[in-house]
């Protein structure tokens, strides 16, 4: 799979976490390199904008997203 297009300028890596060593190199591996479809900064930014992903999001909480997706829907 291609890299996320986000990569470079995604916030959850300027500051929130080491993207290369433990935890960070595992999302990055991932969600980055791996399938981006399935993060869930990623599926927040492109459904509802870049401004309604915050650097708490983490790319595994997914649930987290679905809520938000579900709670914009309404």
């Amino acid at each position: 799979m291609a890299t996320c297009e986000k990569l470079s300028k995604c916030p959850f890596y300027q500051g929130k976490m080491d993207i290369n060593s433990g935890l960070g190199s595992m999302y990055k591996k991932k969600y980055c390199e791996g399938d981006k479809t399935t993060c869930a900064r990623y599926i927040i930014a492109t459904q509802l904008g870049p401004e309604f992903v915050n650097n708490n999001i983490y790319p595994n909480m997914n649930d987290l997203a679905n809520k938000l997706l579900a709670e914009h829907k309404k």
